[in-house]
């Protein structure tokens, strides 16, 4: 064992063992020199985010007011306006995908994570919702189009929210199954040894153990759906109008920044930045929300 002799003779001795810490050792100049160095990058990677987050408080802080969130948009050269019905119409989407999404993928995860871990169907589904999280979005607007706008004859909220819902369902699978997975074996032990049917293991000790991980994906989950654009151009399109009907154009926070920003008249650009702020903070919130549910409980 290295160091074995040294620490006979100094035992053999009586000699205390030097817990002096000094910088020009090898050991802890190699440690602080790594230790800023990854600080030092780790500022570098936060430079971006920072300058974007600058950006859109100075820039779209400015028109954030009520008027701003509960209005209509503007048309041409008009003043003033809002960005209301497209704040109600990402709410609208996200939560009809939310509907479809988070029931299926929550018992998809139970089926790859408790009830049949190890069969071919669970092997073949975990695949397909593996390569579903790279599935690229637009191609799931394309998908809904084809299948849902065109049988409906519009666009609609209903299609901007099964699009948004294809690419939920594969973070809300996965994520379910590890939550599944995660909860201890005692717990199922001590559930089927007190004569729980399977349905009531699962409905009484593994859903409610398992909640924080599940809800921790779903959130996520919502979080990027409500930052999705290029599904919605396909499937729900814009109004200009408050959402009166699902089955009608719907407006939304992404496809708003994507057409007024690239308006010549300073007003729009200005909502646009608005709203880019305004959807970030959703995000945020989102995400702040799923480390909540995800912080373990002592």
């Amino acid at each position: 064992m290295t160091g074995g002799p040294a620490i006979s003779a100094r035992r053999a001795s009586g000699t205390p063992p030097d817990l002096t810490h000094s910088f020009f050792r090898r050991r802890s100049f190699v440690n602080l020199a790594l230790t800023l160095a990854l600080w030092g990058l780790a500022l570098l990677a936060s430079v971006p985010l920072f300058s974007v987050l600058y950006m859109l408080i100075s820039r779209g802080g400015a028109r954030l007011n009520l008027a701003t969130l509960t209005q209509l948009p503007p048309a041409g050269f008009m003043q003033g306006g809002g960005i209301g019905n497209a704040i109600l119409g990402t709410l609208v989407m996200v939560g009809i995908a939310a509907v479809i999404s988070v029931p299926f993928g929550v018992l998809c995860g139970l089926f790859l994570g408790e009830v049949m871990p190890n069969s071919r169907t669970a092997h073949a589904a975990r695949f397909v919702a593996k390569v579903l999280t790279g599935f690229p979005s637009i191609l799931a607007g394309v998908f809904v189009f084809g299948v849902l706008v065109l049988a409906m004859g519009t666009y609609s909220a209903i299609a901007g929210g099964v699009a948004l819902a294809v690419g939920m369902v594969s973070t809300v699978v996965l994520t379910s199954e590890q939550a599944v997975r995660m909860v201890p074996q005692r717990m199922k032990d001590a559930a089927a040894g007190m004569g729980c049917t399977p349905f009531q293991a699962i409905w009484r000790v593994i859903l409610p153990v398992a909640l924080p991980g599940i809800m921790t994906g779903v959130m996520l989950a919502i979080a990027g759906a409500a930052g999705e654009s290029a599904p919605l151009l396909f499937t729900a399109l814009f109004s200009n109008f408050w959402l009166e009907s699902l089955r009608e154009p719907t407006a939304s926070l992404s496809i708003l920044i994507f057409n007024f920003s690239g308006m010549p008249f300073p007003n729009q650009t200005q909502l646009a930045w608005t709203a880019s702020l305004v959807l970030v903070l959703i995000v945020l919130v989102f995400n702040i929300t799923s480390r909540m549910f995800g912080k373990p409980k002592l």
